[in-house]
């Protein structure tokens, strides 16, 4: 079993399970069959309660395992306001639709086992929820609603369908408009709601940053370090002693910088370089976390648990307590620190001819920021040049490496979605007083290949040497989105090639840089962009289509990413020759949890982040109701439209709203064109909208066309 990687052991598994010869067997006797060592016996265990849980097999009252009946699904319940919800299952392409009547109370979040119907002739397929496998909710957060003898909580979760019972004793003293954290205590059925006690309140709706801390419990992030990280934390030294530096390579005489941006605290790379007229010698060195971070220690198990800093508008919610993000951890100027270096020769092709990986002790002179290297590299500004004379050939090289490394990606297919991405600011009490479009530059890109050679580098070092590893993966789209893909970009006068249903990057390279600049590239982008399938960590190397890589991982953030540290402990053992067999079979087993783990973690993440920038974002425009902006149409359906303003605000226009015509939507043109007057809209078109209404709740603003002057935004 241990030359397999999971998804293989996973059909293997399943296969045998199903196949017409196959018997009902207990653990024992299919450990036996497969010659299991006995040490990877609990793996495949674990493999096969995820087939279970997949429903794909059967556990029988005997603690025999056989094949799941064919039309018994196990999958996530994704609920909605109106009761009814879809059923997602794991290697299946579509969503099954469950009827109200059919969701026997399922909530959002549940593990459901659900019996397919037989399909219809153009319907999508439907199911009925026949058990409840795992509840995904046992915490609520919302606002409290205050009656006579008792109260209900009204979920922020808008898939959440139903209110919370909440009998009086048990309401911890919520008024009417706290927002609270409620334990479900009683899940209901088809003739109650949901009954739950209050056990947390976190404030009046109407108090500075009780809205993002309703998100952080929502989403069930962990801010508060358990204490006996904290008694931890604080016996860490604040500097390097001599006995840290043993064994290690002093590179504190090289010329060191670190580039980030302004309000950075927790700087965990830092750049090198020097070019001899045939090669660049780049290094790279991180921050050796795990020198601190041990493995199963409080803070390890802490670090896990979170997985990833998290960055919220008016916070993080750091992945390490900050006396170690922000402090022995940090690659602060002027302080010696203990790093992971990735020392790379690369030639004037991009081509990483060597490389060493090594424990260093590193010094930086400067810290950078991206302000400044961008005046140096592409404003020439003689001020900044002048303030930093002794570093401006070392940056302009580095504007030359990353040049380079940039083109060879491009070549070889590397897509880049260049998004604008938002920066808000927010006042004293947390409400947003401006938002504005933050454009990557030359000196954000630079550090970001420089970061990504390293993470390749490392990769590709690790997968031929076949020890144990986190890779960072991301598998080929879904060969039916991209067909959908090709067929509707065709409407605009672009093709994909498409050969033996699969694409290579290259070509959604191109496709991109065909509609750069061309009114329907926001919408095109975006598309190309959900065809693609999620990146995550796994302990198989297949590698990362949107880079076009065979090799990936991440290296460089340990600070804010688990796999990261997780990685440079494997890299440490080997280093010091001490990944002997029993390590490497405990890696083995450990490295699977630990990629679930941190792939779900991340998701969290991004969609706490989402979240709170589109509550601040309504929260913005809340009080510019009637006031009117030119935006651009950035998308266009049956029902309306989306406008984005420059700022990156997005709303809807509803047909509704629209002038007394009936307006069509055009497929094939993708356009609305009225019936009687013939006006049309179209993608990428300008247009004036005044902001109708905005609602925090459900995170919409709404928008309506007008023939006024705009305002500046």
């Amino acid at each position: 079993m241990g030359n397999f990687r999971e998804d293989e052991r996973k059909k293997m598994l399943a296969a045998m399970i199903s196949d017409k010869d196959y018997r009902p067997m207990r653990l024992k006797e299919i450990a036996a069959v497969l010659m299991v060592p006995r040490e990877e016996k609990e793996q495949l265990k674990l493999l096969l309660d995820t087939l279970i849980h997949e429903g794909k097999v059967a556990l029988d009252g005997r603690g025999r395992y056989r094949a799941a009946d064919a039309n018994i699904r196990v999958g996530l319940f994704h609920g909605t306001s109106r009761g009814f919800g879809f059923v997602t299952v794991e290697g299946e392409k579509e969503d099954i639709f469950i009827p109200e009547i059919a969701a026997k109370c399922a909530l959002d979040g549940d593990t459901v086992k659900i019996a397919v119907q037989e399909e219809q002739s153009g319907r999508r397929r439907e199911g009925v929820v026949l058990e409840i496998a795992v509840r995904g909710t046992s915490e609520v957060v919302g606002t409290f609603q205050k009656g006579k003898h008792f109260g209900f909580v009204v979920p922020d979760n808008q898939k959440f369908a139903y209110d919370i019972f909440v009998p009086a004793e048990k309401a911890l003293g919520a008024v009417d408009g706290h927002k609270v954290l409620v334990k479900l205590t009683d899940y209901g059925d088809e003739r109650r709601n949901p009954e739950g006690e209050v056990i947390k309140v976190l404030g009046h709706i109407n108090d500075p940053g009780v809205d993002v801390l309703s998100v952080i419990y929502a989403y069930g992030i962990p801010f508060q370090y358990p204490e006996e990280v904290m008694a931890r934390t604080e016996k860490v030294p604040e500097e390097i002693s001599g006995a840290d530096r043993i064994g290690r390579l002093d590179l504190t005489g090289l010329s060191t910088v670190t580039i980030d941006g302004e309000d950075a605290k927790d700087l965990d790379d830092a750049i090198t370089l020097s070019y001899d007229g045939t090669l660049y010698h780049l290094g790279v060195h991180i921050a050796d976390v795990s020198q601190y971070v041990t493995e199963g220690s409080p803070l390890d198990a802490e670090a896990l648990r979170r997985g990833t800093s998290v960055y919220l508008v008016d916070r993080v919610i750091p992945m390490l307590p900050h006396k170690l993000s922000n402090g022995i951890c940090s690659l602060n100027a002027g302080s010696d620190r203990l790093a992971l270096s990735c020392l790379m020769d690369i030639d004037a092709k991009g081509n990483v001819v060597s490389h060493q990986i090594a424990e260093t002790v590193i010094r930086v002179d400067q810290r950078m920021t991206y302000t400044s290297v961008r005046k140096i590299i592409e404003d020439k500004d003689n001020e900044e040049c002048k303030k930093y004379e002794e570093l401006v050939p070392m940056f302009l090289e580095m504007d030359k490496l990353a040049g380079i490394l940039r083109e060879k990606r491009r070549k070889r297919g590397s897509i880049d979605f260049d998004f604008p991405e938002c920066k808000i600011i927010l006042n004293q009490d947390g409400f947003p007083e401006e938002i504005r479009a933050y454009e990557r530059n030359r000196a954000t890109k630079l550090i970001e290949d420089f970061m990504l050679i390293a993470n390749e580098t490392v990769a590709e070092d690790y997968f031929w040497q076949e020890l144990p590893f986190l890779y960072r993966t991301h598998e080929n789209p879904d060969a039916e989105k991209i067909q959908k893909l090709g067929i509707f970009i065709n409407n605009f006068g672009y093709s994909l090639h498409i050969g033996q249903d699969e694409v290579h990057p290259k070509e959604l390279q191109k496709l991109l840089a065909k509609v750069d600049g061309t009114p329907e590239e926001p919408l095109i982008a975006r598309l190309c962009l959900r065809s693609m399938k999620q990146a995550k960590y796994t302990t198989f190397c297949d590698g990362h289509f949107g880079l076009a890589t065979r090799y990936y991982c991440h290296f460089t953030s340990p600070i804010r990413r688990y796999p990261d540290l997780q990685i440079h402990r494997i890299i440490k053992e080997n280093l010091h020759g001490k990944l002997k067999e029993n390590r490497i079979h405990h890696y083995e087993g450990l490295l699977f949890k630990v990629a679930e783990q941190t792939s779900r973690t991340e998701r969290r993440a991004d969609e706490a982040e989402r979240e709170v920038e589109k509550m601040k974002k309504v929260e913005y425009m809340s009080d510019k109701i009637g006031q009117v902006f030119e935006g651009v149409i950035s998308g266009i359906n049956s029902w309306g439209m989306y406008v984005e303003l420059p700022n990156t605000v997005e709303g809807v226009v509803r047909l509704a709203d629209l002038d007394d015509d009936y307006y069509i939507f055009d497929e094939e043109r993708y356009q609305l064109i009225g019936e009687h007057s013939r006006r049309t809209f179209k993608l990428g078109q300008k247009v004036c909208v005044e902001i109708a209404g905005t609602n925090k709740m459900l995170r919409t603003i709404d928008m309506r066309i007008v023939e006024k002057e705009a305002s500046a935004i």
